[in-house]
């Protein structure tokens, strides 16, 4: 029986969300929730919707609707916390991009309503479901790397700015969870240091290192209209087609969604710089910014007898890896650590395979599972996120004191 899935938000990562739900044999779209017609306009031409899906512009039209099981939401992220609860409290399981919540006490209390009303939270991290992270995360477990060094990670581009969060809030989710992912450990220290290129001036802003909520509608209701202008979608998602091969492109609406309302606060950090350190000592080096022309999307692992790099701006070669070792034949001391005097060289580069999949669809195709069963999926469950935002929100406090690293609790 398939199950009857109502997407919020058609903007850039809705509409492929809408695509993949389409698609699916388990899934049927029963409404798609927008507050600009156009976009609405938009969705239903370009997938040739028959009349039995419905288009609204108010969650609270679809929030009874007849054989709805599922909630999709892909909206800015000041929003994600109000529509993410409003859903659980309707009996609805949810799918919600990343970030679950703005700071973990939010994140934590959508988990234990999951829980109260007995609902799959299941967050969209879909790096995690990228065929580079789980060859990259079998190479490392492998020890194919040796003693494991340093690693660091570019996720820049050009646009959009965010009017909600920072650069930091935007982008830096993927690659903790990347790293985190591959060194099966969280960091127990952090660092954050940034700059502010462009300024806001909102009405009364809120204090600098906090976000103001919206309190949830208890029986749905209109949100107020969005600012003018604002992209609904953050750059920082992964691209949708397979690394190799395969036929799935990345679809765009080609109008630009004014959806669901954001909060513009001032002084958000354009560029930062992560720094994460790990139990074993191994440490994380991220350069996140929203104001470069030159779109990085890459994470690198330096260890003493290979180097692992993925890259996924470069389709014919989104995993390499670098074996090599020391001119002595790469034995290490007693210390893990190649001896002094003597230079590490690369033997070889080895360009891995991967399997053509669409990232999204294995996001999507999980989440189906796991209400079909109403079991949580490990990678991407509600309370893996909390840790995350646990992280991001230690590196907000950093990045408010200029760069003052600080200590995460286990």
């Amino acid at each position: 029986m398939k199950i009857g899935i109502a997407v919020l938000g058609a903007g850039r990562w809705g509409v492929n969300l809408i695509r993949n739900f389409l698609e699916h044999p388990n899934s049927e779209v029963l409404a798609i929730v927008d507050q600009n017609p156009d976009s609405l306009a938009a969705v239903k031409k370009l997938f040739n919707l028959n009349e039995n899906v419905i288009l609204a512009g108010d969650w609270a039209q679809v929030q009874e609707l007849p054989g709805l099981e599922a909630v999709a939401i892909a909206t800015p992220a000041s929003t994600h916390y109000t529509l993410t609860a409003a859903a659980l409290n309707s009996g609805y399981h949810v799918l919600v991009e990343k970030p679950l919540a703005l700071n973990s006490d939010e994140a934590l209390e959508l988990c234990q309503l999951a829980e109260k009303q007995q609902r799959q939270l299941f967050v969209d991290h879909t790096y995690l479901f990228h065929p580079g992270v789980d060859r990259g995360q079998a190479i490392i477990q492998q020890h194919q790397l040796g003693n494991l060094r340093y690693g660091y990670a570019q996720r820049t581009h050009l646009e959009p700015v965010r009017h909600d969060v920072d650069a930091l809030w935007d982008l830096a989710v993927h690659d903790i969870a990347i790293f985190n992912t591959w060194l099966a450990q969280t960091p127990i220290q952090v660092r954050a240091m940034g700059s502010v290129f462009q300024k806001a001036t909102p009405p009364s802003p809120p204090p600098r290192g906090e976000f103001r909520r919206q309190t949830p509608p208890s029986q749905g209701g209109q949100l107020p209209p969005p600012p003018p202008g604002h992209p609904e979608e953050s750059e920082g998602n992964p691209p949708l087609a397979p690394p190799k091969g395969g036929s799935q492109k990345e679809i765009q609406n080609p109008v630009s969604p004014t959806i669901f309302p954001q909060n513009s606060l001032e002084g958000l950090a354009d560029l930062v710089w992560v720094t994460l350190t790990y139990p074993d000592g191994f440490q994380a080096f991220i350069h996140l910014c929203w104001l470069n022309p030159d779109k990085q999307r890459r994470l690198t692992v330096v260890g003493s007898l290979g180097t692992l790099i993925f890259d996924e701006m470069s389709p014919e070669t989104p995993l390499i890896l670098h074996r090599g070792n020391s001119d002595a034949g790469g034995e290490e001391n007693s210390l893990g650590r190649v001896r002094a005097g003597e230079q590490t060289i690369i033997k070889n580069r080895e360009i891995l395979t991967l399997e053509p999949v669409e990232p999204l669809r294995q996001v999507c195709d999980r989440f189906l599972h796991c209400v079909q069963t109403n079991t949580p999926c490990p990678t991407s469950s509600g309370s893996q996120s909390v840790q995350l935002i646990r992280i991001l929100s230690a590196l907000s406090q950093s990045l408010e004191l200029d760069g003052q690293p600080l200590t995460i609790s286990p």
